[in-house]
């Protein structure tokens, strides 16, 4: 029996199609995808396509409208197989980070995709991405169930984690990155999976977060940084987290005023979460000096988690729980998004 997979189309460059006559960029109407990606047909997959109402740019992407879009996974999940995103590249880590964390006992691929080129461009790496995204969401195991089973990104040629990647190009094809996790698949001739990498979900009941705590704040540390100017972040009454990119494996300077202003926000009951502004590796509080301040005033560290994957999940968490529980919630591997 072949596999029934539904398109949501969000907006983003994918959907794109220039007039012939204008030269202009309009939306693709997703209802009529077979005229844009004839090579579909080829496909043994039943496709149905819904879209957002008013499609948007990636750019404009929140957690409004991360709801939407899980509520329409979740009101066609026992109608599909598998779903494909189509979505925007400037924020897709974000997204994908989100529902990751969104989705509790998740059994079925959610895989997001686009394109840095219009689907109606002649050079196109639109076709590609989502030809290849369909054939993964809809591949199954023997026993029938779907063979990926968590939220994914597909984009040229590499299938990663969705809570373990980020946008790193604005003009290259490959486009993203995930420096601390081996891609899940890589496609070529054939579509090599390494299963061993696969993430699935020990419930089997779904679930979804659909409210997300948005009084969360991210700071980067810089060299020369003012702390004095960024205190109002680290007010309780109206930011509930913080995720801070420090330096190398988790360092930040040596300031008596920004130590000052950390405990009192954690003694009031805020978050801190200590990430690396690195694109490889992990923090590793109190390693050196500049870093063990953290451990004292009670900064938690977040390992080798992404920024995306960083804000995404302290969102979720942070909605429904609070102090040391929080903190607790913050350093566990919840869906396969951190090497702790």
């Amino acid at each position: 029996m072949s596999s029934k997979i539904l398109i949501i189309y969000t907006g983003g460059t994918i959907g794109m199609i220039e007039d012939a006559e204008t030269g202009h960029l309009t939306n693709v109407d997703f209802n009529h995808i077979y005229d844009h990606v004839p090579e579909l047909k080829r496909l043994d997959i039943q496709l149905d396509t819904i879209s957002f109402l008013n499609p948007i740019d990636s750019s404009e992407i929140n957690t409004n409208h991360w709801d939407q879009l899980a509520t329409m996974i979740q009101e066609n999940y026992n109608s599909y197989d598998g779903f494909v995103v189509l979505h925007g590249s400037d924020t897709m880590a974000y997204t994908s980070s989100a529902l990751s964390f969104m989705f509790d006992g998740l059994r079925k691929p959610i895989i997001l995709t686009g394109s840095q080129l219009p689907i109606g461009i002649i050079r196109t790496d639109g076709k590609e991405n989502l030809i290849t995204a369909i054939e993964i969401a809809a591949k199954k195991k023997e026993d029938g169930s779907p063979l990926i089973q968590e939220v994914a990104v597909y984009f040229d040629y590499q299938l990663f984690r969705g809570n373990r990647c980020s946008k790193d190009s604005a003009e290259h094809f490959e486009a993203f990155r995930s420096p601390n996790f081996p891609p899940l698949a890589s496609a070529g001739v054939n579509i090599k999976f390494d299963t061993n990498l696969f993430y699935q979900s020990q419930k089997n009941e779904l679930s979804i977060h659909h409210n997300l705590n948005r009084k969360v704040a991210l700071l980067k540390l810089f060299p020369g940084i003012n702390f004095e100017l960024y205190k109002s972040i680290f007010d309780k009454s109206k930011v509930d987290g913080v995720v801070i990119e420090t330096f190398g494996s988790g360092n930040a300077p040596s300031s008596e005023e920004f130590k000052v202003i950390l405990e009192n926000y954690i003694s009031a009951g805020g978050v801190v979460l200590n990430i690396t502004q690195c694109n490889s590796g992990k923090v590793k509080q109190g390693l050196y000096k500049t870093s063990s301040m953290f451990n004292k005033v009670g900064v938690i560290s977040g390992f080798d988690l992404t920024t995306e994957a960083a804000v995404t999940k302290m969102m979720v968490v942070l909605e429904g729980h609070n102090g040391k529980e929080a903190e607790k919630l913050m350093q566990l591997n919840l869906r396969g998004e951190l090497s702790n």
